[in-house]
């Protein structure tokens, strides 16, 4: 097995682990009063995350020398992506899920960026066929991702701010 495979094929486990996780959450999230906004967009990013692992194991020669140190760069990408969902803990899905009343996280991560978890799948997208010098498999995806996360990241911020508002006026109200 080669490197490559054996990368790719951790990188596969972990988005499914992740997908099993985020649909544990989502499941428990729903059942306490929680809504899905933007569920049409979702199979998409699907796809995407899919596609770009099947386009690095269909154009990338499995004798690829690795830049080893873009690959301790992506293993760092992965301590970051723990960080993110240690942060969110419950609240973490890969579907923008918003729970009335729920307090924003502002803790981890998040005390420093809106979005980490975006910029986290930017680099990675963009770094791990870098490693193996799949710069066309890289610009490829970050810019259908860059595409996707624009649309995401309305959907989120229009929940978001939904919710910020239901917390300010949940607060005025027990004042």
């Amino acid at each position: 097995m080669s490197i490559l495979h054996l990368i790719l094929g951790l990188v596969a486990a972990q988005r499914v682990a992740e997908l099993l996780l985020a649909r544990r959450n989502t499941v428990r999230l729903l059942a306490s009063g929680a809504h899905e906004v933007g569920r049409r967009h979702y199979p998409l990013f699907v796809a995407l995350h899919a596609g770009w692992l099947l386009a690095m194991l269909a154009f990338v020669p499995a004798d690829a020398p690795p830049l080893w140190g873009l690959l301790a760069l992506f293993l760092l990408l992965q301590a970051c992506r723990l960080w993110v969902l240690a942060a969110l803990g419950p609240f973490w899905t890969t579907r923008v899920i918003t729970l009335p009343g729920a307090p924003l996280v502002r803790g981890g991560p998040y005390r420093f960026f809106r979005h980490p978890n975006y910029l986290v799948v930017t680099a990675e997208i963009a770094c791990l066929p870098l490693a193996f010098g799949a710069w066309e498999v890289a610009l490829a995806f970050s810019c259908l991702n860059a595409l996707l996360l624009t649309h995401r990241i309305r959907v989120e911020e229009t929940a978001l701010r939904n919710r910020e508002e239901d917390v300010s006026r949940s607060r005025a109200g027990k004042c």
